[in-house]
Parts: structure tokens; C-alpha cells; sequence
């Protein structure tokens, strides 16, 4: 007989977004050595998807396994130590001890991701091994605009485990890359989600994005809407009201306000920053 996989819901709530209740439901009975160690990453990792780093870099010590210490490399690299964080990073990927760790290959990934150095990451996380690692692989190649690699990726994923939360989740990210046609089948597994599980803003983004693409605009407002009476400082969900807002030809500075405030590194801040200053250099060569 099969022992029952006493994390399963542990990590769907971690998967899809509902960070808390994946913190509140972590008191798990009945767990061996390894899967508590499981566990305590993806509590921690949940912690850090909250942004309370500070609390998991006082909680992790010296002593801890090495896939506690990755995630608190991870916490230390968004507090703002990067350097640090990195040369730590790259001291224990070269060690033969620790360095083909799953965990720690995982944070390598998500470390050079956050870094655009999709090279650096791919050369961590491309051998795969766990769901996690190929599910990270395919956002790595969708950022690299390269599809085909990603469904490569997916298909593996498949083979492995088709009803998979991050298969499914991996397959929508390639279908509304690719859109057309697949951005319904996209749509689809985010309603599946929504109706299997607490509704989350990860899940309503999902479909808000689907809903975009297909044109339907009202619909996605109302369901960005409720993203963010879950959270007032989500910058994917302030993002997507920004993009949905002008389609529908309403006013979106007080989101981009609060994009700006709470994530003045987000690619729209940036990339409106980087506009407006090639505007006013215009401007003034004009002048």
C-alpha cells in the first residue's frame, strides 16, 4: 500500500498562493525526519512570499539543514544583501557536499532569476528532478521568450504527474504565453483551481490575465478587484488593474501610486521611470 502524502494540501495552499493558510495548516501529524524538513521550507518559503524576511533569517541558525539554510540565503538576498547572498550562494553550489541539493539548486534559480541571469539559473535547475525545479525551468524559458524549451519542460512534468498542481499551474503560465486558442484552456485550470481550492490572488490574477487576453475587461476588473481586497500591495495584481484600467479607459495612477510605493523595483516602475526620463531628454533637446 502507497503511504498517503501527508503534505499534499500543505503545498497546493503553498502552490497557489494562500501563504498564510499554508503557515496556520502547517502543524502536520505523524511526519518523518524528511518530510518535516519538507515542511519547514515551505513554511519559511510562505514566510518569505509574506515578507517577513527578517523573521526567517532569525529563525534559521547555523545549525539547520542545508534547505533551510538556501531559503534563508533567499531572505537574506531580498532584505537587500545580494552580494552576500550570492557569493554565499555560489561557495555552496560548487561544494560536492551540499551543492546538488534540490532546495538549494531550486533558490539558485529563483536567486538568478530575480538577477535576469537566466544562464546562471538554467545551469543550476536545468538537470530538473523535482516538479519544482522543471515547474521553474519553464518560467525561466517563458522569460527568455523560448516556448519550445518550456514545453519540453511541461512535458516531463506530465510524465511525471499530469493532475499535479504545478504541472497544471506550469501548463497555463505556457498556454497564455503562447495564447490564441489556448488561452480558454489557460482559463479553464485557473477555474479549476478556484473551484477546488480557497480562492486566492495568485488563482484570481490567473484568470483576471486570461480575461484580458480574450477581451473581456469588466471581468477582469471585478476579479482584480477581489485580488486585491486580499492584499492592497500585491505588485502583480496592481500591475494587471494598471494594464486593465486603461483598456477600459479609466484613471490607474493611485495604482501605479502604490506599485511605486510598495515595489519601486517592479518591471512597470522601471520601464515607466525609463520612458519618462527618455521623454524629458527628448523634451529638452527639443528646447
Amino acid at each position: 500500500m502507497a503511504t498517503p502524502d501527508l503534505l499534499f494540501n500543505l503545498r497546493n495552499l503553498f502552490y497557489l498562493g494562500a501563504y498564510q493558510s499554508a503557515i496556520n495548516n502547517s502543524d502536520v501529524p505523524g511526519l518523518d525526519a524528511d518530510a518535516a524538513a519538507e515542511r519547514d521550507v515551505i513554511v519559511f518559503r510562505s514566510y518569505i512570499a509574506l515578507g517577513s524576511y527578517q523573521l526567517v533569517i532569525s529563525e534559521i541558525d547555523s545549525s539547520a539543514a542545508t534547505s533551510l539554510q538556501a531559503v534563508k540565503l533567499l531572505a537574506l538576498y531580498l532584505t537587500g544583501d545580494k552580494e552576500g547572498a550570492i557569493a554565499s550562494l555560489k561557495e555552496w553550489l560548487s561544494d560536492s557536499a551540499i551543492g546538488s541539493n534540490p532546495v538549494l539548486r531550486l533558490i539558485a534559480g529563483i536567486i538568478f532569476m530575480h538577477e535576469q541571469d537566466y544562464n546562471e539559473a538554467l545551469k543550476h535547475t536545468h538537470t530538473g528532478g523535482t516538479l519544482d525545479l522543471h515547474a521553474l525551468n519553464v518560467q525561466i524559458f517563458l522569460k527568455m521568450h523560448r516556448s519550445d524549451y518550456a514545453d519540453k519542460q511541461l512535458k516531463v512534468m506530465q510524465q511525471t504527474d499530469e493532475d499535479h498542481t504545478l504541472t497544471q499551474l506550469a501548463n497555463a503560465w505556457l498556454d497564455i504565453a503562447v495564447g490564441g486558442s489556448k488561452i480558454r484552456e489557460a482559463y479553464l485550470i485557473f477555474q479549476d483551481f478556484a473551484e477546488k481550492y480557497p480562492m486566492t490572488g495568485m488563482v484570481l490574477n490567473g484568470k483576471a490575465v486570461c480575461c484580458m487576453h480574450m477581451g473581456s475587461f469588466e471581468e477582469a476588473e471585478t476579479l482584480l478587484l477581489e485580488a486585491l481586497n486580499k492584499d492592497a500591495k500585491d505588485p502583480e495584481t496592481l500591475a494587471n488593474l494598471i494594464g486593465c484600467n486603461l483598456h477600459l479607459g479609466k484613471a490607474s495612477s493611485r495604482y501605479f501610486s502604490q506599485l511605486k510605493l510598495s515595489h519601486p523595483d517592479h518591471v512597470l516602475v522601471k520601464s515607466t521611470a525609463s520612458a519618462e526620463d527618455n521623454f524629458e531628454r527628448a523634451l529638452q533637446a527639443v528646447a
